[in-house]
């Protein structure tokens, strides 16, 4: 058999992403998984995230047997990567040389960090990624739920980002994610000026209580940098906002509103789950260790 990798930046032409969308949902059938989440699929065909495919091909058959891909998706020079190999494919070492090259890939776009994902329930993914060094370090779930009108309650109202925000949500970062200052800053440039990002603050009292930012994918609106004020906390402020992300949701014109949480969140999970969303998936994080 005759095989060729080639790399591919995002984003990628619509009769790869097939391709790439077809392979996934092969594979996802036998291993009983997702492998169109874990794969980032919906940030490949867009302009605003930074990323590659790495695409391994049977030049026999003119059939795509392998993909792995890395992205870029809060713009700070770290990629998540994954990648997938169709099972019959998978003794002959095409992962290996996909993940080769998706290494040189990284050393060529200079990124600072990595993480691999792997679906939870998939354990081919696994035993991989251990055996290039890889160790667990954490798990998501993604959470989803549908598009709604949704009423806003007394009191807390909801409004794009301005300017005279910066420092107020520079201390919720801070302390919600234990950002520094230089990080807290970074993550708001980037969701105030990257097409598709929305940074929605929520006031209570006049006063900054609360921010979230939806992301536009195809028909979902992505939630993410969910944040209270410590001081305003259990007022309804959390909720009011994954609220008004379904109602943009709405209003924009998708149907679905998903977001990604650390399964070891408790409380996050909790107000998640009372806002309506159910668990669809759990990806699996892991970070490489010199010592195996």
């Amino acid at each position: 058999m005759k095989f060729s990798i080639i790399k591919q930046s995002f984003p990628v032409d619509m009769e790869t992403f097939e391709e790439i969308k077809q392979l996934c949902e092969d594979a996802g059938k036998i291993d009983r998984t997702s492998y169109y989440t874990v794969m980032k699929l919906n940030a490949s065909t867009s302009y605003n995230t930074k990323g590659f495919f790495v695409l391994a091909y049977d030049d026999e058959q003119d059939q795509l047997i392998g993909a792995a891909s890395a992205s870029d998706l809060i713009g700070l020079n770290t990629y998540e990567w994954s990648l997938v190999v169709s099972p019959m494919y998978r003794q002959i070492g095409i992962g290996t040389a996909l993940f080769k090259v998706l290494h040189e890939g990284l050393y060529e776009r200079g990124a600072e960090g990595e993480l691999a994902l792997a679906p939870d329930n998939e354990t081919y993914g696994k035993r991989f990624l251990e055996k290039f060094g890889f160790k667990y370090s954490f798990s998501e779930a993604t959470f989803e739920t549908g598009a709604e009108m949704m009423t806003m309650p007394d009191g807390i109202f909801i409004r794009r980002y301005t300017d005279l925000d910066k420092d107020a949500l520079v201390e919720i970062f801070i302390d919600a994610f234990g950002d520094l200052r230089e990080e807290a800053l970074e993550l708001i440039e980037y969701n105030t000026t990257t097409e598709g990002r929305n940074l929605w603050v929520a006031t209570f009292e006049g006063n900054v209580a609360g921010t979230i930012t939806t992301t536009k994918e195809g028909e979902v609106q992505w939630v993410t940098a969910l944040a209270v004020h410590p001081d305003l906390q259990g007022k309804g402020i959390g909720t009011a906002l994954l609220n008004w992300a379904k109602d943009f949701t709405l209003r924009n014109g998708e149907k679905i509103v998903m977001l990604d949480v650390e399964v070891e969140n408790e409380r996050a999970l909790s107000l998640y789950e009372k806002a309506g969303f159910m668990k669809s998936m759990q990806v699996d994080f892991f970070v490489y260790s010199s010592r195996r």
